[in-house]
């Protein structure tokens, strides 16, 4: 996909003794969006600010990827070159022997100096790749961050290189002594390399003003001077990733309070240990009526965290869940200072987490897959466990539109202005969530609106069904499915359980499915080879989806049923 970009002029920094201003060009081809503010010199607005923003470029540069060495010209080399020399290698075996031995002498000489005669090579190697920086952006390229612009709050979003990491700043308006104009909407901004070594300058002694400059929008003649355009062209994977984190993070989720010196230890433990080989988790081990505990593997050294707690409904049964990456937590060590409060989601072993940083009014959220390899839009099936019934067009518009004049709002909220049923306003939410157009703000559990692209996403290309889910559709057209039951649990708090079989050849399976109130899947169950080698990992099975798919149906008409009979009431 080629991403088209128009800035009127670039971002820029203006000091002086007693002032600082930030001005950043948008991207004048979207919808016009601008913001002039001034941050508060009393107070920690100013700290909270810088360490957000620096928070963010380290994920914008962050890359984990293991690169191997490129063989291919080798081995294409070897393979025509083979046998000659294997016939020289025959015929001057003996001569080659006696010059290998007084090679290794002199290697052995070698290698005792290597720290001396290599580091002058060391150091202009270092220079190289510093001035490469500065240079050749194209080398080094980085992604400008969404920006997005809101009645209460500024957003900056942003990927790692690797694809793997996901942060979000939110910016309390708050944090701002003065806001002048102000256009809301979402844009991209041009982020320069030097941008991150203006923002380490900001002090409390001298005002700072952030700016994303309206004079832009005024410009219509193209061969402005100041008019620069550019075309970059990306894998679907970028955007794929940004809906798939949307998607994950309005999931269900085990959540921890985990007290900011325990996230300290955290990151102090893995700056103290490297590990030579796996595995390389933390285990967070969870039991009833007690404190968490994270186990460093393969050291299996423990860490307590007696000032930490899991929050929401108390646990049955002991459960423990493992997080890989873990070396990518190092990103969130400059916040700790400043953390009031820190929260991490979990949504199970192997599957992504997310780690919301309080610092006040700024809140840092950073979103990492299940592990560094394995990127938001690789083998991520997160939209297939949101609510899967089938929505009217007029719904969905109804709730887009209460969504775009309010910028903000929960589910409860829409459905209440609305007058749409709660799984109706879930469903939409979904949908608009993955066409781009909404993200899912977990710190404050509410939707805002957001437009990721400037032309509507092509789902078709973008999100293009999965091999699971279009063998679940098979199943089901071939009449394989047989739905068995769908328990409701007694307690009143709307949760479900369905069960089926899944005829598929000369095999039987019986997968189980656990819906929430909001008819999200939390849990499953099947018998496949599927779910037992990668359980939810890359979403559910082609079984789970076809029998969601014939349940559907009968827990629309029950949700219909339910209405109509509190309607007489």
């Amino acid at each position: 996909m080629e991403f088209r970009y128009q800035y009127f002029g670039s971002t820029t920094v203006d000091e002086s003794a007693t002032a600082q201003a930030f001005r950043f060009a948008p991207d004048t081809l979207r919808p016009p969006t601008h913001f002039d503010a001034t941050l508060r010199r009393d107070g920690l607005a100013h700290l909270q600010f810088r360490e957000a923003l620096s928070a963010l470029h380290a994920v914008v540069v962050s890359d984990m990827r293991v690169r191997g060495r490129d063989k291919s010209a080798y081995r294409q080399w070897l393979e025509a070159n083979e046998q000659s020399l294997l016939a020289q290698f025959m015929a001057r075996a003996g001569e080659l022997k006696t010059r290998a031995a007084a090679l290794r002498t002199e290697l052995t000489a070698l290698r005792e100096q290597k720290a001396t005669l290599l580091k002058p090579f060391y150091q202009a190697q270092r220079k190289y790749f510093d001035w490469l920086y500065q240079a050749n952006r194209d080398a080094w390229y980085v992604l400008d961050p969404v920006i997005t612009v809101h009645p209460d709050r500024l957003l900056f979003e942003a990927f790692s290189q690797d694809e793997s990491s996901y942060c979000a700043v939110s910016v309390s308006h708050n944090v701002f002594s003065h806001t002048g104009q102000m256009a809301c909407g979402t844009t991209n901004i041009d982020y320069s390399a030097s941008l991150y070594e203006e923002f380490q300058k900001i002090r409390d002694y001298r005002d700072t003003r952030l700016t994303v400059d309206p004079a832009g929008f005024g410009v219509q003649v193209g061969s402005d001077a100041d008019l620069h355009e550019e075309k970059i062209d990306l894998p679907d994977s970028w955007v794929r990733g940004f809906l798939q984190v949307s998607s994950a993070m309005a999931l269900p989720a085990t959540v921890l309070e985990l007290h900011p010196m325990d996230l300290h230890s955290l990151c102090a433990t893995l700056r103290q240990h490297r590990e030579r080989g796996g595995p390389r988790s933390i285990r967070v081990e969870l039991a009833p009526e007690a404190a968490p505990r994270l186990v460093f593997e393969p050291w299996n050294i423990e860490l307590p965290t007696r000032r930490s707690q899991l929050l929401g409904q108390p646990l049955q049964a002991p459960q423990t869940i493992r997080l890989w990456g873990r070396r990518r937590l190092l990103l969130l060590e400059r916040l700790i200072a400043l953390a009031t409060r820190v929260r991490v989601h979990l949504l199970g072993t192997g599957l992504p987490s997310f780690w919301v940083v309080e610092m006040g009014e700024v809140t840092v959220t950073l979103g990492l897959s299940g592990w560094s390899a394995n990127d938001w839009s690789a083998a991520a099936r997160f939209h297939l466990l949101a609510p899967r019934h089938a929505v009217q067009d007029s719904c969905k518009l109804a709730v887009a539109q209460d969504l775009q004049q309010h910028w903000q709002a929960t589910p409860a909220q829409i459905a209440s202005r609305t007058g749409l049923p709660m799984a109706d306003v879930n469903a939409a939410l979904a949908l608009w969530t993955q066409a781009g157009r909404a993200v899912y703000d977990l710190p404050a559990g509410r939707f805002a609106w957001r437009e990721l692209m400037r032309e509507p996403i092509e789902l078709n290309t973008l999100q293009a069904a999965s091999e699971e889910e279009n063998a679940g559709l098979k199943l089901v057209l071939a009449g394989g499915v047989s739905l068995q039951g769908i328990d409701r649990a007694e307690d009143g708090s709307g949760r479900m359980r369905i069960r089926g079989e899944v005829k598929q050849g000369s095999r039987t399976e019986q997968p189980v499915l656990e819906l929430n109130a909001d008819e999200q899947i939390t849990d499953t169950l099947c018998s496949c080879n599927h779910f037992q080698q990668h359980r939810l990992r890359r979403g559910p099975c082609s079984h789970m989806l076809a029998l969601r798919l014939v349940a559907q149906p009968k827990i629309d008409a029950q949700r219909q049923g339910a209405a109509v009979e509190e309607a007489r009431k």
